[in-house]
C-alpha cells in the first residue's frame, strides 16, 4: 500500500508573512469555569498558544489570561480546528489533567465532513505518525519511527459527494485526525494541508470540530463532560 503525503501549499516565508487575522465574536466563548480550570469553545483560526511572529500573539491563552487571570494549556488545538480545549488554573489542576491526558484517561470525540462517500459505516485506523522533517509541519507514516496512533470512526451522514464523521482519537499525534483521513482516502474538507484541491477548495474553513470532552475534574475527580455546538 502507498500512503499519501500532505502537500505545502505555502513556503515557510510566505506563512510568516501572511495576515493573521483571529475572529473576534464570539471573542472568548467559556463553556464553563470554577476556582480549578477553564473550558471554552476555541474558534476556527485563533490560536491556541501565541505564534513566532509579533502579530501572532493573540490567542486563546492571552485572552483567557486577560479575562480570568492565570490559567495554562494542557492541550492544544491546531489553528483551523474549533472546539472544547481546557486549561488549568493552578499548578496542582495542571498536573493531574496532564496526567490523566498522558495516560488517556480522557475522552474525545471530533465531529468532520470529509471527502467522498465513505463507504463502511464504522472502522480503526491504526497508522504510526511522525514529522515530514524537510516538509514540516506536516506528518507523516512512517513504520519504522513513527508514534503508535490510532483513531476510530463512524458514519454520521452521507450528503451527495461528502461524508460527516465521528471521530474518536485513542492517541494524540499531531494532526492524526488529517492524516488518517486523508490515508482512508478521504481528506477532511478545507484542509490546506493534506486534502487535495477538490476537497481543500469545498470549505472556506477546516470542517474539524472538538464536540466533546469527557475528563475526571482535576480536583474533585468527578466525572465531567464538555459539549461544543458544532458550527458547520
Amino acid at each position: 500500500m502507498i500512503y499519501k503525503t500532505g502537500t505545502l501549499r505555502y513556503s515557510a516565508e510566505e506563512v510568516e508573512q501572511m495576515p493573521y487575522v483571529p475572529p473576534m465574536e464570539p471573542y472568548l466563548s467559556c463553556l464553563y469555569k470554577d476556582d480549578d480550570i477553564l473550558v471554552f469553545d476555541k474558534a476556527s483560526g485563533l490560536l491556541t498558544v501565541p505564534g513566532r511572529q509579533v502579530h501572532m500573539q493573540d490567542c486563546l491563552a492571552s485572552r483567557a489570561l486577560a479575562e480570568y487571570g492565570p490559567a495554562t494549556i494542557v492541550h492544544r488545538l491546531d489553528m483551523d480546528t474549533s472546539g472544547v480545549i481546557i486549561l488549568a488554573r493552578h499548578k496542582e489542576a495542571h498536573r493531574n489533567l496532564s496526567r490523566s491526558f498522558e495516560v488517556r484517561e480522557t475522552a474525545k470525540t471530533y465531529l468532520a465532513w470529509v471527502s467522498g462517500v465513505v463507504e463502511e459505516d464504522e472502522g480503526c485506523v491504526d497508522l504510526p505518525l511522525i514529522c515530514d522533517w524537510p516538509n514540516r509541519p506536516l506528518q507523516k507514516v512512517c513504520f519504522e519511527t513513527g508514534k503508535k496512533a490510532v483513531t476510530n470512526w463512524r458514519v454520521l451522514k452521507r450528503q451527495n459527494q461528502k461524508t460527516f464523521v465521528e471521530l474518536t482519537p485513542v492517541t494524540g499525534r499531531s494532526h492524526q485526525l488529517r492524516v488518517h483521513m486523508l490515508q482512508l482516502g478521504h481528506p477532511i474538507l478545507g484542509d490546506d494541508m493534506y486534502a487535495d484541491d477538490v476537497a481543500y477548495q469545498a470549505s472556506d474553513r477546516l470542517c474539524l470540530h472538538a464536540h466533546c470532552l469527557k475528563i475526571a475534574h482535576p480536583m474533585t475527580k468527578e466525572p465531567c463532560e464538555f459539549i461544543a455546538p458544532c458550527p458547520f
